[in-house]
């Protein structure tokens, strides 16, 4: 079955599109990238999301446009995708959606928002659309998150030693062998918010980590950054910008005169500390990272020092591209979904029991679902590397 994955994360500035070709053989699931497509959101819809994430207020009004407006852009994502990548012939899209709040009181999740309504999607492609994954979870008692621990969990076992699944997006989170999974706290999402911050919202990002490379950590900034009782809480658990955005900085005195480079420096290593405590708190043997947060070679750098002989791999050398990862977990997730198989493992999210998860939108056709697979799958490999070779953006 050909499906296309759709994400855009927490840091909220486009929409990935992966193609894989999928079947099972026997408890083997065989994932073939066919590539992957990228095309930033446009600036005013950019904006508007940014305008309403939290801590902002937002209005009935603004969801509704939002919901739109990301469904949109995530319908002609899509349709590009199985133009380029699958030459017409995909068969179902699996979309992630947009996070815009993430409900977590006393250490529990609540509830959580994607937005990126489907039917768009559906519309757009003719194809049958699985949404809305991690609200299952959450129902069943889980954190929702992180839901590429499945995937994860699949991908890696065989693998000598203790390996770990790291993804650096906007939130850091990682996956164990033994199924323990968390968000470590921030990736890039400080990092973000304080060069929009210095730089009057020229920047939205610190590119190729160039301001932090020019700067020095400011011990005392770090201390109370450290300090923040998230990085204290048992696993399972995780956060989001609900926590970790421009206002936590400013209440840190981030912003209080030190220089930009410095504080970018000092997010660095934070965003590192942090990455590699978690590591290490579960024994990991090596290493294999995604997400945008790799592109950052001074975070990188910072990583792999406070690794300390920890071997850490992109996940390009295991055949997926770092950039495309979750988009390729998404659409694993909604290959199992319509095959009644559960994407989810207690274990890395907490829930009371495994889960189907999402909603189906059907396509122009309707929707059959196939038969039934006769056994879920305990191991994903991925055949050959195409996901490298086709990649591109726009």
């Amino acid at each position: 079955m050909r499906v296309i994955g759709l994400i855009s994360g927490t840091s909220y500035d486009a929409v990935d599109a992966a193609a894989g070709d999928l079947r099972l053989d026997g408890d083997t699931l065989v994932l073939r990238p066919l590539g992957m497509v990228g095309a930033p959101y446009e600036e005013p819809l950019r904006a508007a999301l940014a305008k309403a994430m939290p801590p902002a207020v937002c209005g009935f009004e603004a969801v509704c446009r939002l919901d739109t407006g990301i469904g949109r852009a995530f319908a002609a994502a899509a349709v590009r995708a199985d133009r380029e990548l699958c030459a017409g012939r995909a068969e179902l899209v699996a979309s992630h959606g947009q996070t815009v709040y993430h409900w977590v009181a006393d250490g529990r999740v609540r509830g959580t928002l994607q937005l990126g309504q489907p039917a768009w999607i559906a519309e757009a492609t003719g194809l049958p659309v699985v949404a809305d994954f991690r609200a299952r979870d959450v129902a069943a008692g889980g954190q929702g998150a992180p839901l590429v621990s499945l995937f994860d969990l699949l991908w890696l076992r065989g693998r000598p030693g203790r390996p770990v699944a790291l993804n650096i997006g906007g939130i850091a989170n990682l996956t164990a062998p033994d199924g323990t999974a968390f968000d470590t706290g921030p990736g890039c999402a400080l990092l973000d918010a304080a060069a929009r911050e210095f730089s009057g919202g020229r920047l939205a990002y610190d590119a190729d980590g160039a301001l932090a490379a020019r700067g020095r950590p400011d011990p005392r900034l770090l201390e109370r950054l450290l300090a923040e009782p998230y990085y204290a809480l048992p696993a399972p658990r995780t956060t989001g910008k609900e926590l970790f955005h421009a206002g936590y900085l400013r209440s840190a005195g981030a912003f209080d005169g030190g220089r930009p480079e410095d504080v970018l420096a000092t997010l660095a290593l934070l965003t590192a500390r942090t990455i590699a405590d978690a590591v290490r708190s579960v024994g990991a043997s090596e290493v294999i990272a995604s997400g945008g947060g790799v592109r950052n070679p001074v975070l990188v750098r910072l990583l792999r020092e406070l690794l300390d002989g920890i071997a850490l791999r992109s996940s390009d050398e295991l055949g997926l591209p770092a950039a495309a990862k979750e988009a390729y977990a998404f659409a694993v997730l909604g290959f199992l979904t319509v095959h009644g198989l559960a994407g989810t493992d207690p274990r890395s999210t907490g829930a009371r029991r495994p889960s189907v998860l999402g909603s189906v939108t059907p396509g122009r056709d309707g929707f059959r679902m196939p038969a039934p697979a006769g056994c879920a799958p305990v191991r994903l490999v991925v055949a050959g590397a195409e996901g490298r070779e086709g990649s591109r953006t726009a």
